[in-house]
């Protein structure tokens, strides 16, 4: 490999003016311009963290940096951020660490530990149908953003800690989590408040020490896991942060991906009367076995059409660790890699019509043909997201109930202004009025 000097290194074209890449709207805004210029992958000097940096929109680049060869990419700048927000949990860490983290968690995310879960999602799911009855029946107009943010967030409450919340609750005095669906900024203060909550966590992983009541939840599966290699169990900040990551990462993600899916639905009739169908003929009556659920195969793709379009984490990076070559491109070591799943999923040399939402993408027969694409909402390779699978029953179940009870109207969305920070969320909610079936 040539010497890490730029005067043999074989560097990729891009802009002379320096630009520091982040979450945030002058990245989202000039990505495109970039791509148009200079290609699929681009060079971009940074004027805040003294450094070059690599924007890589070619699926056969990001194969190699997340799948072919892993080892040599740690995570990248705007992880800073997150980690004031969630500590050291599995989506920040890294190396050796992260690997132990991976091996003791994985189990709680497998096909077995889900289908335990269903109840209480199935039990979150319950009691925003009986609200939407209501809702209905009254012809109200509703913030369909704010009812998939609320819900998501008491689903991965319950399944974290189950009937503990109530618990959590009366410590508190209050809900010490509405913070979370009320402010949608995540600032300082949103910060702050999230870390107030650790002495809350550490009171109820030591009444659970102390009185061994029955769970079958997350909090369950992390404080009963051992490292098969070491045979360790977590220390408490190390379960207190992985619970934090939990919450953000498995409320948030969840939330965008049911307001989109909604969205598409109710202005797809013809999706929206597939999907229905699919749901008649898999559930003869509620509540839906976890088996029922996960066959419901079309709902799936109208989940992951959605996803395409609006992946919750818009924007990855990773930094490599030693010398690495993509291509015909040299990659020194300590080079920011920058990859984002919004504008690879929409791009029309790897997407047919890439703009327009078609469930029909993600048939068997078409993901079978899907040889230059590159679909990763979740990332890929070994740092996929671990709740990837989680997530699509939970969009599987809250459709399989939802959608025979009520058809959606979209009222207004007069914009749909997209607000590109960690996650990528609309700036304001969309408002939506049901009608019974």
């Amino acid at each position: 490999m040539p010497d890490n000097t730029q005067s043999t290194l074989s560097l990729p074209p891009g802009p002379e003016a320096p630009f520091t890449v982040n979450t945030d709207q002058a990245t989202f805004d000039i990505i495109p311009e970039w791509l148009d210029t200079y290609g699929h992958i681009v060079k971009v000097y940074s004027d805040t963290r003294d450094k070059s940096g690599y924007l890589v929109n070619d699926p056969d680049m990001i194969r190699h940096i997340l799948i072919k060869n892993p080892a040599n990419y740690i995570k990248g700048p705007g992880f800073e951020r997150v980690k004031m927000l969630l500590g050291n949990g599995i989506i920040v860490s890294d190396g050796a660490f992260w690997r132990r983290q991976r091996r003791m968690i994985q189990p709680a995310f497998g096909k077995r530990s889900i289908a335990k879960l269903c109840e209480q999602v199935q039990q979150c799911n319950q009691e925003l149908l009986n609200e939407w009855r209501l809702k209905a029946e009254n012809n109200e107009t509703f913030d369909l953003t704010y009812e998939t943010n609320k819900l998501s967030l008491q689903v991965i409450l319950r399944v974290i800690f189950s009937e503990d919340v109530d618990y959590l609750v009366k410590l508190h005095g209050s809900d010490p989590f509405e913070f979370l669906t009320e402010d949608t900024t995540r600032d300082l203060q949103v910060v702050l408040k999230f870390r107030s909550l650790i002495k809350l966590f550490q009171n109820l992983i030591n009444w659970r020490r102390e009185h061994q009541p029955e769970r079958h939840d997350f909090l369950d599966f992390f404080m009963s896991a051992v490292d098969k290699e070491s045979n360790e169990t977590m220390l408490d900040k190390e379960l207190i942060d992985e619970l934090m990551t939990a919450i953000i990462a498995g409320h948030e993600t969840s939330a965008i991906t049911l307001n989109w899916s909604w969205y598409f639905l109710a202005n797809h009739s013809t999706v929206e009367d597939k999907a229905l169908s699919e749901i008649d003929a898999a559930i003869e009556q509620q509540p839906a076995s976890f088996e029922q659920l996960i066959n419901l195969k079309y709902i799936k793709q109208v989940v992951s059409e959605a996803l395409r379009l609006y992946p919750p984490v818009w924007l990855f990076s990773r930094t490599s660790i030693e010398d690495d070559q993509i291509g015909k491109y040299d990659i020194p070591a300590g080079t920011d890699i920058f990859f984002s799943p919004y504008y690879m999923h929409r791009h029309s040399e790897y997407w047919e019509n890439p703009e327009t939402f078609d469930p029909e993408r993600f048939n068997v027969e078409n993901s079978k043909q899907q040889r230059n694409q590159i679909y990763i909402p979740f990332s890929s390779g070994p740092r996929r997201c671990i709740g990837d699978f989680f997530a699509i029953v939970e969009s599987q179940l809250h459709f399989g109930m939802m959608l025979p009870e009520f058809k959606m109207k979209v009222v207004d969305s007069p914009s749909l202004e997209l607000e590109p920070f960690i996650n990528l969320r609309v700036k304001e909610g969309i408002r939506v009025i049901l009608s019974k079936r």
